[in-house]
């Protein structure tokens, strides 16, 4: 690629917002020419409207300490900056739905970290080593809101990173039954430990709405195109618990599994270690070259060891094996707020960007 597109980040501020920053600093393909946030924060460098609130190990770069926060609001003046934009804004879901249709509008395309458009039919919502093949459904979206370039593009939730790329890599053998709980990393939240110290030692059996999420998701991913529209798949049929745990980064999945067909311990290994997709195909700038990888030893993944596997883009799974009730299970781990936020979202555009669904103005 020639020069670099201009993008905006929507949501600046935030700790997605942070993540997208930190992940774009010296990419390729994109240049961070614009940060909006909230209008409490407008007017100020980024450095000021973040202050203390910098959460990334990394530092901040320096290429964006000295960027003028503009309202996110203002979405004419935003849109007139940059040729697309990632959305990671702090609203209700309506509102959500709301902005993103308004950015969409003005032909500029939106990648969204928000969950406010992932049942929206002619919205994909991709991973993009699994279901690039979504993306066909743009132009029946672009006919909907009358654009030619703009469009919404978003990515699944966090929680599903960790085990519904098996079930891509295991689709020929006819999986029927899920079942899955997930042990999920605080900065899921948005938090640290500094923000959220009661999280120390403690477990928490509820996290609002990421049951759901993650018993349906997986099943949009797994989906069809039909008419300009996402049809989820029928199968397999997936019951979750979701509990957050006092891990900072890291969802860990233990998963129990049925298949139509029989395959042998053997086959399941093979297939999640030779699974590839689009990004492998593409050589995008941030796909893992391994995007699966099974481990052998008895004690892992372990978040401390596994969680930034591919730089936090590739999924790390262990433990398969036969089970009393259940024709296998497995305990995955993905990166939550690389693999399964920013950095999804990061790959997403990088995909949109090589299938020509984002362009220079």
């Amino acid at each position: 690629m020639g020069q670099k597109l201009k993008v905006g980040i929507l949501g600046a501020t935030g700790m997605v917002g942070q993540r997208f920053i930190s992940l774009l600093e010296g990419h390729p393909w994109f240049e961070v020419a614009t940060v909006a946030a909230s209008p409490r924060s407008a007017g100020k460098t980024y450095e000021e409207a973040v202050g203390d609130r910098w959460k990334m190990a990394a530092p901040m770069p320096d290429a964006v300490k000295g960027l003028t926060v503009q309202n996110v609001n203002e979405v004419e003046k935003v849109a007139a900056a940059v040729e697309f934009v990632f959305s990671a804004v702090d609203m209700t879901k309506d509102e959500i739905r709301a902005i993103e249709e308004e950015y969409a509008k003005t032909e500029t395309p939106v990648v969204s970290n928000n969950s406010a458009h992932r049942w929206t039919p002619d919205v994909p919502m991709v991973v993009p080593e699994i279901n690039s093949g979504h993306f066909e459904v743009i132009e029946a979206q672009r006919k909907r809101l009358g654009t030619v370039r703009g469009f919404i593009a978003v990515k699944p939730n966090c929680s599903i990173q960790s085990y519904a790329p098996c079930l891509a890599a295991w689709k020929e053998f006819g999986p029927t039954e899920v079942v899955a709980t997930t042990y999920q990393a605080i900065s899921g939240a948005g938090k640290t430990f500094k923000d959220w110290p009661e999280m120390e030692g403690n477990v928490i059996p509820y996290i609002g709405g990421e049951e759901e999420k993650s018993e349906q998701e997986p099943l949009r991913v797994l989906g069809t195109v039909e008419n300009g529209q996402i049809v989820k798949a029928a199968l397999p049929k997936i019951t979750c618990q979701c509990v957050r745990v006092p891990v900072l980064d890291g969802h860990t999945a233990a998963v129990f599994i049925n298949f139509e067909k029989k395959p042998t311990k053997e086959q399941l290994i093979e297939k999640l270690r030779d699974y590839k997709g689009y990004p492998q195909e593409a050589n995008l700038p941030s796909a893992p070259k391994q995007f699966i990888r099974y481990l052998e030893e008895e004690n892992r993944p372990q978040v401390t060891l596994d969680v930034n596997f591919e730089k936090g883009m590739g999924v790390s799974i262990g433990r398969l094996r036969e089970d009393s009730m259940y024709d296998y299970k497995f305990i995955g781990l993905s990166h939550n707020t690389v693999r399964g936020a920013a950095g999804g979202a990061v790959l997403c555009a990088e995909a949109l960007t090589a299938k020509g669904y984002i362009k220079a103005k």
